[in-house]
């Protein structure tokens, strides 16, 4: 398909202008105008944009992309290594962060949800990117927590009493220890995040409301990939996720 019509229809459905966000979502390099096979990954990290190059895509769909806010903009040292790779190789560089956290069928938050067994019931913080909901069924913080971890392939640090039930939670993936706070104002049992503060834990053993950090990049894994799935039954197009181990 064309570059221009895939650009379109991510735009689309991922609705970029309906967020206030720390980058510019979409695409952010142009390359090839015919787009064949894609490749996802969390971060448009040098070693994904070499795994990209040698796995012969045209385009790269990621999370975490370029020009963040408050950056030293100029394009030199590591980011000009990066944007050279991609376009010595006419590779597309597409990234959306907000959009797709929050989006309700593919988004990182939602996608999250379904593999740990949690419904989500409503949302909240700035821009209501998080998710309060409910387990399907009722666990204790020690259980779940090593449900998690199964699920993650990665030992997630837990803050609370490991015997007490969990019913009611709260999450959202990614860095969002700082809506920690609006989660215990909605009651619930723990919150669940991909990254964790010091002053978090004396909040956390302080409010009673456990607190779970699962990994930035374990738990935001997931929505470039069903993103990168959806387009490929769409439209036909090859697509291959391709995993760079980051223990943050």
């Amino acid at each position: 398909m064309q570059r221009a019509k895939l650009e379109r229809y991510l735009n689309q459905y991922l609705r970029p202008e309906q967020f206030r966000d720390y980058c510019p979502n979409g695409l952010q390099v142009e390359g090839a105008a015919e787009v064949n096979h894609v490749v996802t990954g969390v971060t448009a990290s040098l070693a994904l944009i070499e795994a990209a190059i040698a796995a012969g895509a045209d385009t790269l769909l990621v999370h975490h992309g370029f020009f963040w806010r408050g950056e030293d903009l100029r394009i030199v040292g590591i980011r000009r290594v990066r944007i050279a790779r991609i376009m010595n190789h006419n590779i597309n560089l597409f990234a959306y962060h907000l959009p797709l956290d929050a989006h309700a069928e593919v988004g990182n938050n939602q996608v999250f949800a379904q593999q740990l067994g949690l419904e989500v019931n409503g949302h909240f913080g700035d821009q209501q990117i998080a998710c309060q909901g409910q387990l399907k069924q009722q666990h204790s913080l020690q259980t779940w927590s090593q449900e998690i971890a199964q699920s993650l392939q990665r030992v997630p640090h837990v803050i609370g009493e490991l015997e007490r039930p969990i019913h009611r939670v709260a999450w959202c993936t990614g860095a969002a220890q700082h809506m920690f706070e609006e989660a215990i104002a909605l009651g619930v049992d723990v919150f669940l995040s991909g990254e964790i503060s010091e002053q978090t834990v004396h909040l956390s053993r302080e409010s009673g409301v456990a607190y779970i950090a699962a990994g930035h990049h374990a738990t935001e894994r997931f929505g470039v990939q069903s993103l990168g799935q959806h387009l490929a039954q769409r439209f036909n197009l090859r697509h291959q996720y391709i995993e760079i181990e980051n223990p943050i």
